[in-house]
């Protein structure tokens, strides 16, 4: 099994020793035969403050862990300033990480070089025609030169299946919403 050449640097007396990162042992398989949800990693962002406009609010969103600490700003072409991320930017940044992690983990099982692919994701905010709600389109382009088109498609419908994100987008993910007490 081949793993990325992405690495860890850490500090020895003066000098840094870089060592490979390992990749969790996780499959592609069947292999969790469990009857409930069994979460891997849990997270928790808050978003505070700010003003609201097309159903979306500016303000700050900060993770649990202090990680991720930043202003949100509605994009230019929704009235806002746009000196900001926003929440389909992360999002879209979310997706292809995913989209790219999943693909790089079935590329490994191939014995094919992860280190060329590049995800490309693009998140379109909008009206829903049916009911006049919010809605998001997500297209994603993979790049991967030195495949060959048929190997590929292959390898990306079983990303397609794998990640959390495209599955998310394909089948609805469970979701509750409970006002704090």
């Amino acid at each position: 099994m081949q793993h990325s050449s992405s690495s860890t640097s850490q500090h020895h007396g003066g000098h840094t020793v870089t060592e490979p990162i390992q990749p969790p042992d996780l499959s592609t398989e069947q292999d969790f035969d469990g009857e409930a949800f069994a979460p891997l990693y849990t997270t928790t962002v808050t978003v505070t403050g700010g003003t609201a406009a097309h159903g979306r609010a500016s303000g700050r969103a900060r993770s649990d862990d202090g990680i991720l600490d930043l202003d949100l700003r509605l994009p230019a072409e929704l009235g806002g300033d746009g000196r900001g991320t926003n929440p389909e930017q992360l999002f879209a940044a979310g997706f292809a990480a995913c989209f790219h992690g999943a693909l790089s983990l079935i590329a490994r099982q191939a014995a094919l070089d992860p280190a060329a692919i590049s995800v490309e994701a693009t998140a379109a905010f909008g009206r829903n025609p049916q009911d006049g709600g919010y809605v998001l389109h997500i297209d994603l382009v993979v790049g991967w030169p030195g495949v060959a088109p048929d190997v590929a498609a292959q390898l990306l419908r079983r990303a397609d299946a794998l990640c959390p994100y495209a599955r998310m987008a394909w089948h609805g993910t469970p979701t509750t919403i409970t006002p704090a007490s």
